[in-house]
């Protein structure tokens, strides 16, 4: 306490003999690392203020405060100098209490390859080979819906090789028309192009020409009787107007725009950016961190941050003319940092009208429902803190893998495994085991988790790889003891393992001889019996995906000339009965290497078998 009381009067002698002139201050800790870096008009006024007692009174400054060890400065000319080297330095030192955004490489783009089939696709490398790249998105969301559209309504190649490489044969995406085949000479060059060219003008935000224009290829081949042609036009038009629709307020004007609200709750601030390109919002980007600075000093530094890493290596087309805010910081000193540095007359100001207000209200709206988020998570935070002290855990349970066993009758035993980080599912790192221990109409729920708990946390130990906070099965004590016993079989005794019994919503953990209740309705137990129900609904669907499927087998070797072997291969081509049915003779023969007679067979039983349901 004595060494703090110490430091900070050290600091605060340090301070009194700061310059009155602009610059910047760089706060290092005791390790010497840059934990923050600010700029001043005024070095000893501004740094001053962090030492105030009024300063202190708030969570985080005092916080900030702690940290500090040492505090120098570089003087500058102007304050615009202080700007730069401000911006500069948390870039190249990317400081622990700054505000930190991505960097512009990381932003994804959508590229169209330089090549007579092109192919159109997400990524976050640019090369130098005459592709076309629409971005950066900072908002991955925006991106997916783009490509979405593209894939349901364009017959694009969608092969991943860059050049296109030739095949043989077609691949199942040409057989189910969503796929021109060029790979294997089957496309249209021309037709492709134009396909293409109408991509383009979607991601350039050419909406209003396209829509005329395909109206009136939709009428010209409605006149021409080419009523396939005029339904696939119609198909296109109304799904770009409905991705427009989806963005329901317009201004009306052709100006490029960003609206971006700022807003803060003391400690946790949160930026919404929504863009308006050709008088639509064309997107959403959102930002959260916590806080050290005022709301006007955040707001600059997001400005030069973000626009720093949009505007670099973007599209002049997609520049936004200007940025609407609902803080306005030093509106001179940015102007002119995007002059010299962009040399764009780029604008920052609050809302101009009613229509200007009424977007802005709308982004207001959205940041402070970042907000209620972020402080939800903290919220989530708690409630594992809570489960780990009534359960008497050793650390956070911030990972929780949980299993649950599911079967018919003792056919086909699969069981589940379900992740989940910081109390929300973790979907990826969803895994399934089929149960190879048990025998037909066996059933055995201690040695299938017996099996299951052995297989997955063999293979983490064996690789190296991060064992979870917490393991739950979905059961009482005995599914727990089958579990606990083959960790120590294993050697682990660091991890966690709790049982969830459905019945009452008791827990059982091995440090307690009686089972622990949480308080019914409270955040605790929801987050526990989300884990649990997800693992039984995974289970079941993971066990009636595999029923249908030997439906399918079985279904198939009831026709001449169809084993076991062929059955499977038919399967693994086309994905299931229903895609074989509604192929062909001759395309079944060539993908499934089948005699054409026995094709025939398969194509006819299956259709007569439909019919007769």
């Amino acid at each position: 306490m004595k060494d703090s009381k110490e430091n900070r009067a050290n600091l605060e002698e340090r301070v009194k003999e700061l310059p009155e002139t602009p610059g910047v201050y760089i706060m290092k800790n005791q390790r010497e690392e840059i934990i923050y870096v600010g700029k001043a008009k005024n070095l000893r006024s501004r740094v001053r203020s962090y030492f105030l007692k009024s300063a202190n009174k708030e969570i985080k400054t005092s916080h900030l405060v702690k940290k500090i060890a040492s505090i120098e400065t570089i003087t500058t000319t102007t304050e615009y100098e202080a700007l730069i080297l401000e911006n500069n330095l948390i870039k190249q030192w990317k400081p622990k209490y700054n505000i930190s955004l991505k960097d512009n490489k990381t932003f994804p783009v959508i590229r169209v390859t330089n090549e007579d089939f092109p192919r159109i696709f997400k990524t976050r490398r640019i090369i130098d080979d005459g592709s076309l790249y629409f971005g950066p998105y900072p908002n991955v969301k925006s991106i997916d819906t783009y490509l979405e559209l593209v894939k349901k309504q364009f017959k694009l190649r969608k092969c991943k090789g860059i050049p296109l490489r030739q095949r043989k044969t077609p691949c199942l995406y040409f057989h189910i028309d969503q796929c021109c085949s060029p790979c294997t000479s089957k496309a249209d060059k021309k037709d492709y192009e134009k396909e293409v060219e109408t991509i383009i003008k979607i991601f350039s935000g050419n909406i209003n020409d396209l829509e005329k224009e395909l109206e009136k290829k939709m009428q010209q081949e409605s006149a021409s009787l080419n009523y396939e042609k005029a339904a696939e036009h119609r198909d296109i038009l109304f799904s770009i107007r409905t991705l427009i629709e989806e963005q329901k307020v317009q201004d009306f004007t052709t100006e490029k725009k960003d609206f971006i609200s700022l807003l803060s709750n003391g400690i946790n601030c949160a930026i919404v950016v929504l863009q308006m390109r050709e008088g639509k919002i064309s997107g959403k980007s959102v930002f959260s961190f916590t806080t050290y600075s005022d709301n006007e000093e955040n707001m600059s530094r997001f400005l030069i941050q973000y626009y720093d890493g949009y505007f670099t290596g973007t599209e002049n087309s997609i520049f936004p003319e200007k940025a609407l805010v609902n803080i306005v910081p030093e509106i001179a000193l940015l102007t002119k940092f995007f002059l010299e540095k962009f040399q764009i007359s780029f604008q920052v100001t609050a809302p101009g009208d009613e229509k200007e207000a009424s977007i802005m209200k709308m982004a207001e709206e959205n940041c402070r429902l970042e907000l209620m988020r972020i402080e939800k998570e903290l919220t989530y935070s708690e409630a594992l803190g809570k489960i780990k002290d009534s359960l008497g855990l050793s650390k956070i349970p911030l990972r929780i893998e949980g299993f649950d066993i599911s079967h018919l009758d003792g056919y086909n035993t699969v069981s589940s495994m379900v992740s989940f980080y910081n109390g929300k599912p973790d979907k990826p790192e969803y895994r399934v085991f089929r149960i190879k221990t048990l025998q037909d109409r066996e059933v055995d729920d201690y040695a299938s988790i017996r099996e299951v708990v052995a297989r997955r946390y063999t293979r983490l130990k064996n690789e190296g790889l991060p064992m979870p906070d917490l393991i739950l099965i979905d059961g009482g004590k005995g599914q727990l003891n089958a579990a606990k016993g083959i960790l120590e079989a294993l050697g682990i005794d660091d991890i966690n393992i709790a049982s969830l019994a459905k019945q009452e919503e008791l827990l059982f953990v091995p440090e307690k001889d009686e089972p622990v209740k949480l308080e019914e309705g409270t955040l605790p137990l929801r987050i526990l019996q989300h884990v649990r129900d997800e693992a039984h609904r995974f289970a079941t669907t993971f066990n009636k995906n595999m029923r249908k499927k030997e439906l399918s087998f079985s279904m198939l070797e009831e026709i001449p000339g169809i084993g076991a072997e062929r059955s499977k291969k038919i399967l693994m081509e086309f994905g299931s009965v229903d895609n074989i049915k509604n192929s062909d003779s001759y395309s079944l023969s060539e993908r499934a290497q089948l005699p054409i007679k026995v094709a025939e067979a398969v194509i006819e039983y299956l259709r007569d078998n439909d019919s007769h349901h």
